[in-house]
């Protein structure tokens, strides 16, 4: 079974190859700021792999963007809203992102002109995605707990989250979303940008 919708693989490929050349990168380069071989991301930018939580989580912090952000340029505008038109995101009509190590779901639920971006996580069961530190950098964010449990490290502290619970968290460090429990835990991400990078 494939982790993704068809379409949003071809995507994904598309926007890091064109977040790649529009900072003039090659290959080598975007490996050695991502930490991501690059065979692997010659894999992706083709299309022949799709990327992990943890590689995806490498190539945005390496083009200064958040996970959330850089799949929703690869999605693309889902619709034409402006700041004064509302618009209605159907469940059935957003991509999905899978990661195919964990089984790990990704959402986005707002659309590309929202100054917040919101995506719905369904972490399963004994999944565990670590993302470092510069995968926040330049963004605020929160964390917030829908359904389950969530263990979730921050730097060295280690939270216990549970249905209705939230963290803000503070600057960039290693984290790590973790599922330690038999039941599936579904969490938001509400991100807002600190300062362009």
């Amino acid at each position: 079974m494939s982790n993704m919708v068809d379409p949003l693989v071809r995507q994904i490929a598309a926007r890091v190859r064109t977040e790649r050349e529009r900072r003039r990168w090659t290959l080598a380069q975007l490996a050695d700021a991502s930490g991501v071989s690059q065979a692997m991301i010659s894999r992706i930018e083709r299309g022949e792999s799709s990327p992990t939580a943890v590689v995806l989580g490498k190539l945005s912090a390496a083009f200064r963007l958040s996970v959330a952000s850089l799949l929703a340029l690869a999605e693309g505008a889902r619709d034409d809203a402006t700041d004064t038109v509302a618009a209605v995101h159907r469940r059935d009509d957003a991509a999905e992102w899978r990661d195919p190590a964990t089984g790990y779901r990704r959402r986005q639920i707002t659309g590309p002109h929202f100054p917040a971006e919101i995506a719905e996580i369904c972490l399963p069961a004994g999944a565990q995605v670590p993302y470092p530190a510069a995968a926040f950098a330049f963004v605020r964010q929160v964390i917030w707990v829908l359904e389950g449990h969530l263990t979730f490290h921050d730097g060295d502290a280690v939270h216990g989250l549970d249905a209705g619970d939230a963290i803000e968290l503070g600057e960039p460090t290693e984290r790590v979303f973790a599922n330690t429990t038999d039941t599936a835990c579904r969490y938001a991400v509400i991100l807002t940008r600190a300062t362009q990078p």
